[in-house]
C-alpha cells in the first residue's frame, strides 16, 4: 500500500499550481489597467501600468483641443479615449534665474508622418522618470519634478513657485 506521494507527482502538482498562479496575477493585471482612470494626481502610476519589461516609454498625448488624448508605448498607440481636462491646462518647468517658465510647444509627428497640433503630452521611462514639468489646471499646481516621489498637489501656481524659490535660496 502506497503513503506517499511520488516526485513526479508532487512535480506536477506544484506545474498546476504555477500555471493558475501566472494566470490570476496575468488578469489581476489586466482589471488594474481597465480600473484606473487617469487623472493629474495619479499621471505617472497610470503610464507605468502599461509599461512592461520589455518596453521602454510611455506617452500620454492630446491634440487639438485636449479632448481626446492617445496613450503611446514606445510610439506604438496603445489605446484613445476621452480626456480628462480641457484646453485651459498649461505646463511649465521650474528655472532658478528665471522661476516659472512657459514649456514651448512640442512637435507631434502622428502615424503617417503629419505634424499635429499638441495640446499636452507627457511622457515617463521604465524606470519612473517622467517629464519633469510642473502642470497647472483649474487653479491647481501638479508638480512632476521630483524623479520617485509622488505628485505633489498645490493650490496655485505661485504657491508653488514660491515653495522653489524657497527651496533655491536655501541652496545657494
Amino acid at each position: 500500500m502506497k503513503k506517499a506521494f511520488s516526485l513526479i507527482e508532487l512535480m506536477i502538482v506544484i506545474v498546476i499550481i504555477g500555471l493558475v498562479y501566472t494566470l490570476a496575477i496575468a488578469k489581476l493585471d489586466r482589471v488594474a489597467k481597465d480600473k484606473m482612470e487617469p487623472t493629474f494626481l495619479n499621471l505617472k502610476e497610470y503610464l507605468l501600468t502599461f509599461l512592461q519589461e520589455d518596453a521602454e516609454k510611455a506617452r500620454l498625448v492630446c491634440l487639438d483641443d485636449c479632448s481626446e488624448c492617445t496613450l503611446y508605448v514606445d510610439d506604438a498607440k496603445v489605446q484613445s479615449f476621452k480626456s480628462f481636462f480641457d484646453s485651459s491646462v498649461a505646463t511649465y518647468h521650474y528655472d532658478f534665474l528665471q522661476g516659472m517658465v512657459k514649456e514651448k510647444e512640442d512637435v507631434f509627428f502622428n502615424e503617417e508622418g503629419i505634424q499635429e497640433s499638441l495640446c499636452f503630452s507627457f511622457e515617463i521611462n521604465r524606470y519612473g522618470i517622467s517629464d519633469q514639468v510642473i502642470v497647472e489646471y483649474k487653479e491647481r499646481a501638479y508638480d512632476y519634478t521630483s524623479y520617485f516621489e509622488p505628485t505633489e498637489v498645490y493650490r496655485s501656481l505661485e504657491e508653488l513657485s514660491a515653495l522653489k524659490d524657497e527651496i533655491n535660496e536655501k541652496v545657494k
